[in-house]
């Protein structure tokens, strides 16, 4: 299992992934309301702002604190090591 760093030590997987979005559209924040409505919000930003959302394959949504491109970075990064692992 692949894990992905969202800040503060939080984890997702990488395999449960669907997207990362930034919060600002009106979908998005309809999104994050109807979650927190059904109880599948993880805030996991610890009381900073929301830079980044985390759709998951489980019908979770996920708040971060980090930016999209840093997420999305690290998830990259991590499967370039993997690739290099499996040569």
């Amino acid at each position: 299992m692949k894990l992905i760093n969202i800040g503060f030590g939080n984890m997702v997987s990488a395999n449960r992934l669907i997207t990362i979005v930034s919060p600002e559209s009106a979908p998005i924040k309809r999104i994050i309301q109807e979650a927190r409505d059904r109880g599948v919000l993880i805030d996991a930003t610890y009381g900073r702002r929301t830079r980044a959302v985390l759709i998951m394959d489980s019908d979770h949504v996920i708040l971060s604190a980090i930016q999209p491109e840093t997420v999305a970075n690290r998830l990259n990064v991590e499967e370039e090591e993997d690739e290099e692992i499996d040569e």
